[in-house]
């Protein structure tokens, strides 16, 4: 049998609750000093509260409602002064029990004034239960000098009991602790590899377009006084690779601006964005750059998801950025399959041999395939790339095929 639940049920006490957890703590705890002062001084719970002392029953006066008052009223300042909480809280249940006043629901303060000495006091946390047990050895000498009938293992089993209570604060202040930091490891954590994969971004873009600028001006520069009359193609096509440069740029400062909802919500930045239907434009980059790049395309293509794009995409570009520094000029081929469950990128440069691929000078390596690979990991996928036996360079990526949900 099923019941509905009563419209006024939690959703109606959800806003007052969220209301109340809102609230500053000295507020909350104010509120409970306030109700504990209330329950004190009804008689059916006087039975509910600490008791050691066991002396003569005297009768309630000022005297009595103003210790009663110390134990519950200090308790406002549990979590902001817990050292001078328990202080005057145990000070005033100390004299209320030498005294022989009645049991009160006061008396509950000292364990909740005990806990928070524990699981809030900051400094001086050892010589604050150092004080706090001595204090308690010397009431109970007093008691036991004003003739309380309790005994040795009777004061022992009270201690005990305060003790355990101090105990489980300290360990939910020591948990609290644990739990800050790990939080705060897990920010660190998240901050770094989002720097990680910023810098990623940033050396893909950057490198290989500036790489490529840096290639077409060399050329254009020769061309002016071997073949002006070509100079301007050169000229041009720096021009087009810095344009291109500024567009993945903005694109990149658009996705770090925004959610990736947002970003893949706006065609117009959609439309700016690195994918695989694009890598035709950075082989035709290379081959302006003065390399001969082959590319061929095997299976269909089928739209995937943005990390699988991105991925593929700079895979192509870093492999055709290396090729232009260190083996300029040496053909080269881009191979890209597309399979029902993976994509495969092979990207191989031609080179002697007996002797590795050369650097272009002024072209400083960087740590591209470092960052490429861990990209390629995230992705459950696989990059190998080194020099191949017969001479030349190459570079292979297995990626997970993720095709969008039409």
């Amino acid at each position: 049998m099923r019941f509905r639940q009563a419209p006024w049920g939690i959703p109606l006490l959800r806003a007052p609750l969220n209301w109340w957890q809102e609230r500053d703590a000295f507020l909350k705890d104010g509120v409970l000093a306030l109700a504990f002062t209330l329950l004190s001084f009804v008689p059916t719970l006087s039975t509910v509260g600490a008791q050691i002392g066991d002396l003569p029953e005297r009768p309630a006066n000022v005297l009595g409602v103003g210790l009663v008052l110390a134990q519950t009223l200090p308790l406002a300042a549990r979590r902001r002064w817990p050292a001078a909480c328990l202080a005057v809280v145990a000070g005033a249940f100390a004299v209320h029990q030498a005294l022989g006043f009645a049991t009160t629901f006061a008396s509950v303060g000292l364990y909740l004034a005990l806990y928070s000495a524990g699981a809030h006091q900051v400094r001086f946390r050892r010589a604050l239960a150092g004080v706090a047990s001595a204090g308690y050895a010397v009431l109970a000498v007093v008691l036991d000098r004003l003739g309380s009938p309790n005994s040795p293992p009777d004061y022992l089993a009270f201690w005990l009991a305060l003790a355990a209570v101090w105990l489980v604060g300290s360990t939910v202040r020591r948990r609290r602790t644990e739990e800050a930091e790990r939080r705060r490891l897990a920010a660190e954590a998240a901050t770094a590899a989002e720097r990680a994969r910023i810098a990623r971004e940033l050396h893909d873009v950057v490198t290989h377009h500036v790489t490529a600028m840096v290639v077409q001006a060399d050329a254009a520069q020769f061309l002016l006084t071997s073949a002006p009359e070509r100079a301007g193609e050169g000229l041009t096509a720096v021009s087009d690779t810095g344009r291109r440069a500024l567009t993945e740029l903005r694109y990149l400062l658009g996705v770090l601006e925004a959610t990736g909802e947002s970003a893949s919500a706006d065609p117009a930045r959609a439309g700016r964005a690195p994918a695989l239907g694009r890598v035709g434009d950075l082989v035709e980059q290379a081959r302006r750059s003065g390399q001969p790049v082959e590319f061929s395309e095997q299976g269909e293509r089928r739209p995937q998801s943005v990390d699988v794009e991105l991925a593929a995409y700079r895979v192509v570009q870093e492999a055709l950025t290396n090729a232009i520094k260190y083996a300029a000029g040496k053909p080269t081929r881009v191979l890209l399959r597309h399979g029902g469950e993976h994509i495969d990128i092979k990207v191989t440069t031609d080179g002697p041999a007996a002797a590795p691929v050369t650097r272009k000078p002024g072209l400083a390596g960087g740590r591209g395939l470092t960052g490429l690979r861990a990209r390629v990991r995230t992705l459950d996928g696989e990059l190998e790339a080194g020099p191949r036996p017969e001479g030349g360079f190459e570079v292979r990526a297995t990626i997970p095929s993720k095709p969008l949900q039409e």
